[in-house]
């Protein structure tokens, strides 16, 4: 497996109804995630600053970037524009950025 981690953030006033969105999500969007190999996926909020840390296991990288080109995940996208800001100021790849792991134990 291959961990993967981003960095997102809640447009401000809409961290209950990001958490709201999820829980639960689409079970058509829960069905692709898995077809695509992911695994081990969890959001996290840090109340004060908004940021949602998400981590998540895939399979293999050419099988999950399949999973950006899927019809139900343009609609996702676009029902959670609302909810979502760019990842940080100065980011230039809109809502996320990908983080770089610096540590693991297992």
């Amino acid at each position: 497996m291959i961990r993967k981690a981003y960095v997102i953030r809640a447009r401000e006033g809409m961290e209950e109804e990001y958490e709201k969105r999820h829980n639960p999500i689409w079970g058509e969007l829960e069905e692709e995630i898995k077809r695509h190999g992911v695994s081990n996926y969890s959001i996290f909020l840090h109340p004060e600053t908004r940021y949602l840390f998400c981590y998540m296991e895939i399979e293999d990288p050419a099988k999950f970037e399949l999973l950006g080109e899927s019809p139900v995940c343009h609609r996702w996208w676009k029902y959670m524009t609302e909810a979502l800001e760019v990842a940080y100021p100065g980011a230039e790849k809109g809502w996320e950025e990908e983080l770089k792991q610096v540590f693991f134990l297992q």
